[in-house]
């Protein structure tokens, strides 16, 4: 089989390997499509926030076929159509123990989900960053239609939080820089996307002059952060999504007593999975629209490439086809 495997430090390649073997209580997973993330990039460069070994194969964000059970299997079988989590126990699924980039990969199924009828395979490889949002969403608690969210930042996680609060039915602001970023987000259903220059002016205008009541902070940068206590309306939720560990930026704190604000913050999806599939059939919204450009495996080193084109790209897909 093919597959894309980091052999060292910033070194990639697609190799052919065995198909692997599978236990009893073990399937087999024809991958169908796999997100690239910034995350894989930071483990070929070498950084990942837990430890690894090279070499191994990336790819948490990803959809398959099942082809292959174990004897020991009762809950799935040939032919379903699943998604997997990433975090499982001490490891992280494509990250210390080998992912998805593969044509078959070995899955266990207490960390699988089968994937609904309504919901592509392009769509199935977006379910891990979009769960992320709709738990920073959960967190926030029940956003509704009598809310005014804004989103502080429309990369893919943003992005899923915007199509999320929209279904939700909450008045949604997406504040991006970027044109085709914001373009995507009102493609997604926001009802405004604007710059960091213009969300002050059409907060005002929107909520009449009360600020949001929900800000989701999507970017992980400090500056950011210290403006979202700023667009929160009296008794407010913010949530931070967006990961910075060690950086600062100055911020008027005092606003969390004077406004009463409740600050959360989400890391992961734990727990929401279940719902998030339910979620994402129910409102029919389509991540796979957010998946700018696809690569066989034969071209992973440049699929690799292009999704460090933040400007070009929103998301990049591996698309696979193999059958045993």
């Amino acid at each position: 089989m093919k597959a894309l495997r980091f052999v060292a430090e910033n070194t990639a390649k697609v190799e052919e390997l065995p198909i692997p073997e599978i236990a009893a209580d073990e399937v087999l997973v024809a991958a169908r499509s796999v997100g690239i993330c910034h995350s894989d990039i930071e483990l070929l460069e070498g950084r990942y926030i837990i430890p690894f070994e090279y070499p191994i194969i990336p790819g948490h964000e990803w959809s398959g076929e099942i082809v292959k059970v174990g004897s020991g299997v009762k809950d799935f079988a040939v032919g379903d159509r699943v998604v997997g989590e990433c975090v499982i126990g001490e490891d992280h699924f494509g990250f210390s123990i080998s992912g998805a980039a593969a044509e078959f990969f070995v899955a266990k199924p207490s960390w699988l989900h089968k994937l609904p009828d309504e919901v592509s395979y392009a769509s199935g490889a977006m379910v891990e960053p979009f769960s992320c949002g709709f738990y920073g969403l959960m967190r926030a608690r029940n956003v509704n239609a009598s809310d005014v969210v804004v989103v502080m930042g429309a990369g893919p996680i943003g992005l899923g939080v915007v199509a999320g609060a929209s279904a939700l039915g909450a008045h949604t602001i997406a504040v991006e820089p970027s044109a085709a970023r914001r373009a995507a987000a009102l493609e997604l259903g926001a009802d405004q996307a604007v710059t960091p220059e213009e969300i002050r002016d059409v907060l005002d205008r929107e909520s009449k002059g009360r600020g949001a009541d929900v800000v989701v902070e999507a970017t992980g940068r400090p500056d950011v952060m210290a403006t979202a206590l700023e667009l929160a309306a009296q008794r407010a939720r913010l949530v931070n999504v967006g990961i910075d560990v060690g950086s600062t930026a100055p911020a008027q704190l005092g606003l969390i007593q004077s406004k009463e604000l409740e600050v959360l913050g989400a890391i992961g999806s734990p727990g929401v999975w279940p719902a998030t599939l339910r979620f994402l059939a129910k409102s029919k919204i389509d991540l796979g629209r957010l998946v700018t450009k696809t690569f066989p495996v034969d071209d992973a080193l440049i699929a690799l490439e292009e999704s460090q084109k933040p400007a070009e790209n929103i998301k990049v897909h591996l698309q696979f086809n193999a059958s045993l």
